[in-house]
């Protein structure tokens, strides 16, 4: 009974085979009629006609897309090789190397060149570049603003002929309008990427534990913009943009699923309000005077080399220090550390405490005894710096000992000082 069976069911396959193999055969065979050049033509030579497509998207690229560029960050290595006699020509020699370290994205501003990213594109750059739509030459960028802790940097181009994109009001989001984000991921090769979603959530508080600018380590917390469009690596320091064409956020990091996540993550990026970056931008702008060095430099280096001037000798704080070496696991940052201050010197007028560690002079990051002298070195009598330290009480406290008891060491605080040079022979430096 099972092998009836089992040829039966062979037999009706045969059959079935052979119907559908049999059908398309027979269908050929009734209707054997070419297609005509019209019918064909009907179906290849179609048209559309992009005007009657419509979408909010479309605009909005239109009108910033070629305003986006990318951004170069160049660092500059030291090579060293040969030692002791026979290499090198007797002696160990350096070459200097400059590399493509990262890239990422930018957004013109101002008709007058500004761009600005995000400062973790440029960080640590010794040379900065910009790349434009439909142009493979690089231009000049300088860093003319950041903010390390809010990780926003503005650059200035010169002669840069693009057309700025308007600045939002970000304070005005909502939840479920469309952020449209624009940039280069993974750099020129994707340039100008255009990736569409809508705002998830706003006020999102990010908190990271990094270096800041001195070596220190710090817990930064920033109110970001959590967007679902897709942001990869490259897109840092684009645009997100709203469907009027504001440039309402600054495109930072995404969520990923990795080591830390035990979860599947999708399509978390969180953004920088432009809000947020509005006072970096205004304080660029009103130091903007379309020439690269200003007046009163130019005027007071005439000063200082006028063979007239009556002044001698140099302006001095009054201090004693040394530089430190190591930031101790990031617990204090690298600068000048503050032994002692002399009585009635500018330092103790201006407010500089033993103990303090000096980290900036006039803006510039201060990490070596040396840099402290070069900076001081081209003031007059009369000029006023601006100095930043780090003051923590358990750390003056040691300022006496040998060693510093990091277990001693708080929180800390950086406070801004304003100092009036003056020169006294009998002050240490």
């Amino acid at each position: 009974m099972k092998n009836h069976s089992s040829r039966f069911f062979g037999f009706l396959g045969v059959i079935i085979a052979a119907v559908m193999l049999m059908t398309p055969l027979l269908s050929a065979g009734a209707d054997s009629t070419a297609l005509s050049n019209d019918e064909i033509n009907a179906v290849i030579n179609t048209q559309t006609n992009a005007s009657q497509v419509t979408s909010p998207f479309i605009q909005v690229s239109n009108q910033v897309r070629n305003s986006v560029v990318g951004v170069n960050n160049y660092e500059t290595t030291t090579t060293y090789y040969g030692y002791g006699f026979g290499y090198g020509y007797g002696g160990r020699q350096s070459e200097e190397r400059e590399n493509l370290a990262g890239t990422g994205s930018g957004v013109v501003i101002t008709k007058y060149g500004h761009v600005l990213t995000n400062y973790h594109v440029v960080e640590g750059a010794s040379r900065v570049t910009i790349t434009v739509a439909n142009d493979e030459s690089e231009h000049e960028a300088q860093v003319v603003g950041y903010d390390a802790d809010l990780d926003i940097a503005v650059l200035l181009v010169s002669g840069l002929d693009l057309t700025p994109v308007p600045l939002g009001d970000s304070d005005q989001l909502q939840v479920g309008e469309w952020a449209i984000v624009i940039g280069n991921p993974l750099g020129e090769e994707f340039a100008r990427t255009l990736t569409v979603g809508v705002v998830s959530a706003i006020d999102r508080k990010v908190t990271d534990t990094a270096l800041d600018r001195y070596g220190r380590r710090t817990s930064i917390t920033n109110t970001m913009i959590q967007v679902d469009a897709a942001i990869n690596s490259g897109n840092s320091g684009g645009g997100m943009f709203n469907t009027l064409g504001q440039l309402q956020g600054i495109p930072s990091r995404k969520y990923s699923s990795n080591g830390f996540y035990s979860t599947s993550i999708d399509n978390i990026g969180m953004c920088i309000p432009i809000n947020v970056a509005k006072p970096l931008i205004e304080q660029v702008l009103r130091a903007y005077d379309g020439s690269s060095q200003p007046a009163e430099a130019e005027d007071k280096a005439d000063a200082a080399q006028d063979p007239n001037n009556p002044l001698k000798g140099k302006p001095r704080l009054g201090i004693s220090g040394n530089h430190l070496t190591s930031t101790y696991n990031g617990i204090l940052p690298l600068g000048v550390l503050v032994k002692t201050v002399d009585a009635n010197s500018p330092a103790e007028l201006g407010g500089i405490q033993a103990g303090d560690i000096i980290v900036e002079l006039d803006d510039e990051i201060i990490t070596t005894m040396t840099q402290l002298q070069t900076g001081l070195s081209g003031h007059q009598e009369g000029d006023e710096v601006k100095i930043r330290v780090f003051r923590d009480e358990g750390l003056s406290s040691q300022i006496e000992q040998d060693r510093i008891d990091l277990n001693k060491i708080g929180e800390g605080e950086y406070i801004d000082l304003t100092i009036v040079l003056r020169i006294v022979d009998d002050l240490n430096f």
